[in-house]
């Protein structure tokens, strides 16, 4: 327990630095993050049988993250690239199948385009300060921080009280009233965000953000564990002591934050 926290701390406060520091320190973070999290989900493929091309697969989950820097015309780039590129290793390497082309296109999807959505929030056009800091840094900070406080909210609250099971065959420790705690408290992240003004965060966006966010970011840990399932496996990886692997901290935050991005576009910020 102590070294799960400590580890925890520490990846905490990397992520809250680079946050606070520019745009380009948080795509350079999330960009590493995006690497770790598709070599993981790599590797668990490979225990499932697949064969994919990592080289085209992590170069490409490294560009999906640092997209947001560079004009919107990348993004489409990015994507037609690693589908054509995809297309020609598997048209010339006889022992590649369909499946692991498709492995392949998702993976880098799945982390690193999803991960962009931190450093595309970084970058929302915010007019307010705060104590001299970005009103876009405290906003992404408040999404990230809705994301943890779900977790540890719902953790809580499972643990003491929780009887009735979410997904047993998935994830056996998840339940109901987890859940249910967990979404109260990545709504109070967000109705904090409505109090102190934040450009884009009305009190329905904050509802919305807070509901969308915590529900969604859940689905992404779902998701995940039951990866780890068809794998075989207990972590992704070892890459965070006490923790598993990168996408084991990762899960609810790939999912969570490209909804978070659309909701905040919804509520007019670009």
């Amino acid at each position: 327990m102590l070294t799960r926290t400590l580890s925890g701390i520490l990846y905490s406060i990397v992520v809250i630095i680079c946050l606070f520091w520019g745009a380009i320190p948080t795509a350079l973070l999330f960009s590493a993050m995006a690497w770790l999290c598709c070599s993981e989900f790599f590797r668990m493929s490979r225990m499932m049988g697949r064969m994919p091309n990592e080289l085209i697969g992590l170069a490409a989950a490294v560009a999906f993250a640092l997209s947001p820097l560079f004009p919107p015309l990348t993004l489409t780039a990015i994507f037609s690239v690693l589908v054509l590129a995809t297309g020609v290793w598997y048209v010339w390497t006889a022992r590649a199948s369909v499946s692991d082309a498709a492995v392949t296109v998702f993976a880098p999807i799945y982390t690193g385009y999803l991960l962009s959505a931190v450093t595309s929030i970084r970058l929302m056009h915010g007019s307010a300060t705060y104590f001299g800091v970005s009103a876009e840094a405290v906003l992404c900070f408040g999404v990230i921080a809705s994301i943890w406080m779900n977790d540890a909210v719902a953790y809580l609250v499972g643990s003491r009280w929780g009887s009735h099971r979410m997904a047993p065959k998935i994830s056996p420790h998840k339940t109901w009233e987890g859940f249910a705690g967990g979404i109260v408290g990545s709504i109070g992240v967000w109705l904090l965000m409505y109090a102190i003004h934040l450009p884009g965060v009305s009190l329905p966006i904050a509802l919305l953000g807070g509901v969308g966010v915590g529900t969604i970011g859940v689905i992404g840990d779902l998701f995940e564990s039951r990866l780890k399932r068809s794998a075989g496996v207990k972590d992704s990886g070892n890459f965070i002591p006490g923790h598993g692997g990168m996408l084991d901290r990762t899960d609810s935050i790939l999912f969570g934050v490209m909804t978070a991005y659309f909701i905040l576009r919804l509520g007019g910020l670009a």
